[in-house]
């Protein structure tokens, strides 16, 4: 209980508690028109109650109604700081003083380290024809549009780049993101209405999350990768008898945390035994996984069968920014008319659509690229299993090397720091309570010695923190 001028804040002090105001203006108890109710709701151990107050605008009380709901604010935020820290799950940014690369510097350090938790799974972050050819696009197209889309922001290249797009996903069409988070977000909520279903993988991407809570159809959840379950939730949206009803399937291609790829052939098979629509994430496949770096549909040699793919330009395709949408033309039309995130955010600015049309050119010219990447990614993984380390996912360039206890995961990391390895430790809320882990990231750019270096680190981290023998 604190107390003054006369006025009382129940605020209690014990952890766990907190105190809510809540602000009511013209309410019936208020005489005037510049009065303002305030219903104080608050909580102290089981103790709960309502305070109410009627008070001028114009009252020296009113300033004190304010500072006291700051304080709460402020208390409320502090306590929910505090159990992060305390819960070992504080994420601090190391800033990198050099350009993105295998090989780089942070601030207050002047040696080299290996970049092993990048996006940059091409190595074309800091490549020098992406890089003249958004200098180039800076000299032609400006630094940006100040405009969306339908306005004015677009220009010949954003249509080109969507046209290349499209072309290398053999699809109808393609529509530009400022990123893909944006593309996800935007997404379910034109496309589906109250009736229809969305059947989404239990693990999918936090922006695939968001998007589907922003539509209004009904959700429908199954157990990571497992189809029998989504045979459940299948049948279980059959239940209606309303043939105008679209039911969507949503998964990654690719699992950012786990590095497990999602059994697309068993997917659109039941698919199209319950009649439904497929929507894949191909963020952390596009440009690199796959023969020629089309993707998990390539990887299952079904190119062109998935209804709807989204995915990214910030990571194997120059790794700046950016997400699109590809499908039928019919699917973009509509997309372009209805996306809240498309009609109400700038263009993509011109040196980054560059970028982006540059990589493609690159992957489509060296078809070799994923190849490499998957070779390292083996070698890595066969390693790292022989030390004695449990690695999840496929073969993939996404290794997560689990730890469980997320005191454990960032001690781990600050270890493989101090013998020139970058690595980050993830824990909750990015991954589930009790599976933190590793999340090694591996590179066309990365060499055998590269390779080898982040191997013995592990190693020599490993035995000390007594994770393996």
């Amino acid at each position: 209980m604190s107390q003054s001028n006369g006025l009382q804040c129940r605020v209690c002090e014990e952890r766990g508690s907190s105190c809510l105001f809540a602000q009511h203006t013209k309410t019936r108890e208020c005489e005037n028109d510049d009065d303002i109710c305030y219903s104080w709701f608050y909580r102290s151990g089981s103790d709960v109650g309502v305070q109410r107050t009627c008070l001028s605008v114009k009252s020296p009380e009113y300033n004190l109604i304010k500072g006291l709901i700051a304080d709460v604010i402020k208390y409320r935020l502090n306590v929910e700081l505090d159990s992060i820290r305390q819960a070992g799950t504080w994420k601090s940014e190391r800033i990198i003083s050099t350009s993105q690369s295998s090989h780089i510097k942070i601030e207050n350090s002047k040696d080299d380290l290996l970049n092993f938790c990048a996006n940059n799974y091409l190595g074309l972050a800091n490549n020098r024809e992406i890089i003249t050819a958004a200098k180039q696009a800076l000299d032609d197209y400006g630094s940006g549009l100040s405009s969306v889309r339908f306005i004015c922001g677009t220009q010949t290249i954003h249509k080109q780049l969507e046209q290349r797009i499209s072309k290398f996903h053999q699809r109808e069409d393609a529509i530009l993101y400022i990123s893909c988070f944006d593309a996800n977000a935007g997404i379910f909520e034109t496309l589906l209405k109250e009736q229809d279903y969305i059947i989404s993988d239990e693990l999918n991407h936090a922006s695939i999350i968001d998007g589907i809570r922003l539509c209004k159809a009904k959700r429908l959840r199954y157990k990571h990768k497992d189809m029998s379950d989504l045979e459940l939730k299948l049948k279980e949206s059959f239940n209606e008898n309303n043939d105008n009803i679209i039911r969507l399937i949503a998964t990654d291609g690719v699992f950012s945390m786990d590095g497990t790829i999602a059994p697309l052939p068993d997917i659109k098979c039941l698919a199209d035994k319950y009649h439904a629509l497929v929507f894949v994430d191909e963020c952390h496949a596009t440009g690199f996984f796959g023969r020629t770096g089309r993707g998990t549909e390539e990887y299952f040699n079904m190119i062109g069968t998935i209804d709807i793919i989204n995915s990214t330009l910030g990571k194997a395709l120059g790794g700046a920014a950016g997400g699109y949408t590809t499908g039928s033309k019919a699917l973009i039309d509509l997309l372009r008319q209805r996306s809240r995130p498309y009609l109400f955010s700038n263009t993509l600015p011109p040196p980054i659509v560059a970028s982006a049309i540059k990589a493609i050119d690159l992957i489509e010219n060296n078809p070799s690229l994923p190849g490499r990447v998957a070779e390292n990614a083996s070698y890595f993984r066969t390693e790292l299993q022989n030390l004695g380390f449990k690695i999840l996912g496929d073969n993939h360039p996404i290794c997560p090397v689990m730890l469980g206890d997320a005191r454990l995961a960032s001690r781990f990391a600050d270890e493989m720091l101090k013998r020139g390895i970058y690595v980050i430790g993830f824990s909750y809320p990015v991954v589930p309570k009790d599976r933190a882990r590793i999340r090694v990231q591996i590179s066309a750019a990365h060499s055998k010695i590269d390779l080898q270096q982040c191997i013995q680190a592990f190693a020599e981290v490993g035995r000390q923190l007594e994770v393996i023998k």
